[in-house]
């Protein structure tokens, strides 16, 4: 088989050891896949005139850096409009919002996102603040969390939203004592009440801000991303960028389980396991078991300050324990994001039950299936050592805690839970050392994408926008080589496929991040600007900067 690509002059950097090789070449073939590892004379022989041959003068590679928690096609949606995540404090989202306004169209809608809710202080989260500058202006601002939005007046009203609803799921519309809705829209089936009023996109509009988005991931290092969900026309338009040769990261994909989800629906699910392309697969389901803390919709064992927090999103939460065994009898992967402590204890009860009274088939790949719970933000001592007991990954994303909460718990986060609950925030070191898989991501776009700037955080766990402030729990930050393990080694074992991803071998996928420089040594604070000079996927080159 021909040689596809030949890098030569490298450092070889291995996630496990934290060493290098002593190769320093690398060949891959037009199967995708690392062919052979050797010195530079021995390598280069392997070469004809069509292939890429590419010297690094010394750059590190270290296998393709994968996102374990993303939601590119969703995210490419949601982040349409203003950017107000930079905004600190009320007058500056007005001010940036004023902008928006002198540049919409007539009866235009103007849509934001990125809304830190810690910018109304200890004002409620509601849209009476901004109604001066919104007056008349059919509006939609996405808070941080996805999970929440602001809807103008004039929004409520072209969505004839008045007045309080029912829902069969978790989530309300937030109303006032008088009944009066408040602009505040939690969870998905109250944001989808004014979301149908608001004009749609084309396909050809989302195709072309996906592709655009993926493109900018693998310029930032990244070769993969675990998918979780697959919304609205999102999986065609995965296979639409495969066969236009557009698709440039390796995508594993799991579509949500919704509450009351019909035995048919589920059947369909599990039928849907496989399905895909060369570059992207259906692989595992997403489940919801609580919201999010800053909404007062995580649920905790112990109400919130507000006496909010203490729901499950399943509305019987038995009903989601059976779930979870169906897709456990069925050999499909579960990721349930669970936030709370109530709800990850819970989701550890259901993968315990599931494990003890049914037999697992192997997954669609052949391998073992692993389960895994999203998020964990918060969890007592008596939580952690059953990940690793029930073989449960914990998919963490630590740059929410370095940029939504603060070391001094004066966030809206950390006053929600009180000081006991907030210093068990992200218990990655904890986590880790009781032999749990720890997974990194960013859930982008909750959180920037680069990977380089989701291992900074696992490792110092400051605020990205000022370093110069004190670390929020730094005795759960991750070593470096931990943190390249999360996005490396971690990834490919939550999916069932360390025996060809995640490591520098021949036989593995030719998915490689090149970097101008250790990642190892380089100070946790400098390293989202260590540039990032080639992205390969199964041996092709997505992103190679000019000066490589």
């Amino acid at each position: 088989m021909r040689t596809r690509l030949v890098l030569l002059s490298a450092r070889l950097l291995d996630p496990v050891t934290g060493g290098f090789r002593h190769e320093t070449a690398l060949a891959a073939t037009a199967d995708g896949r690392i062919s052979a590892l050797g010195d530079d004379r021995a390598v280069r022989a392997l070469a004809d005139a069509s292939t890429t041959v590419v010297d690094l003068g010394g750059a590190v590679v270290v296998p393709g850096l994968v996102d374990g928690h993303s939601h590119p096609a969703s995210g490419a949606e949601l982040t349409r409009g203003l950017d107000l995540s930079g905004c600190a404090d009320l007058a500056a989202v007005r001010a940036a919002l004023a902008s928006g306004v002198r540049d919409l169209a007539p009866g235009a809608w103007l849509r934001g996102w990125g809304l830190d809710p810690n910018v109304f202080g200890d004002r409620p989260v509601e849209s009476a603040p901004l109604d001066a500058v919104l007056d008349g202006v059919p509006a939609l601002l996405q808070l941080f969390d996805a999970h929440s939005m602001l809807a103008s007046r004039r929004a409520l009203e072209l969505a004839g939203v008045t007045g309080p609803r029912t829902f069969a799921q978790a989530a309300e519309v937030v109303c006032d004592a008088a009944g009066r809705p408040t602009g505040l829209l939690l969870e998905d089936a109250a944001c989808e009440l004014v979301e149908r009023a608001a004009p749609r996109s084309t396909s050809a509009e989302r195709r072309a801000r996906l592709s655009a988005a993926l493109r900018a991931m693998a310029a930032a290092g990244l070769t993969g991303a675990h998918v979780m969900d697959a919304n609205g026309d999102s999986l065609s338009q995965y296979a639409e960028l495969e066969a236009a040769g557009e698709l440039p990261l390796r995508l594993r994909v799991a579509p949500w389980c919704q509450p009351g989800s019909s035995d048919e629906e589920s059947h369909g699910l599990i039928a849907q396991q496989g399905t895909g392309g060369e570059l992207w697969r259906v692989d595992g389901v997403k489940l919801f078991m609580d919201g999010t803390v800053d909404n007062g919709t995580a649920w905790l064992e112990r109400p919130d300050c507000h006496g909010e927090s203490t729901h499950a999103f399943w509305p019987d939460p038995a009903a989601y324990t059976r779930a979870i065994g169906q897709f456990h009898r069925a050999g499909v992967a579960t990721a349930t994001h669970a936030i709370g402590d109530a709800a990850v204890r819970h989701a550890l009860d259901a993968i315990e039950q599931a494990r003890r009274t049914t037999t697992q088939p192997p997954s669609a790949g052949g391998g073992p299936v692993r389960h895994r719970i999203e998020h964990i933000e918060t969890v007592p001592d008596d939580t952690l050592r059953r990940f690793a007991q029930l073989d449960v990954v914990a998919s963490m994303q630590p740059t929410h805690c370095c940029d939504f909460t603060r070391a001094d718990h004066s966030d809206n986060w950390s006053r929600r839970l009180g000081e006991q609950r907030a210093a068990r925030a992200w218990r990655c070191r904890d986590l880790w050392d009781s032999g749990a898989t720890v997974v990194l991501g960013s859930d982008w776009p909750i959180a920037a994408y680069p990977p380089l700037g989701v291992m900074a955080g696992a490792r110092h766990r400051r605020p990205t926008r000022d370093l110069a402030r004190p670390p929020h729990g730094p005795e759960q930050a991750l070593t470096a080589r931990e943190a390249l393990y999360g996005m490396t080694v971690a990834p490919a074992h939550a999916a069932g496929e360390e025996h060809l991803a995640g490591r520098l071998a021949v036989g593995h996928r030719a998915d490689l991040t090149v970097l101008a420089d250790d990642p190892l040594s380089t100070a946790a604070t400098d390293l989202p600007d260590l540039p990032v000079l080639l992205t390969v996927l199964a041996g092709r080159p997505t992103h190679r900067a000019p000066s490589l």
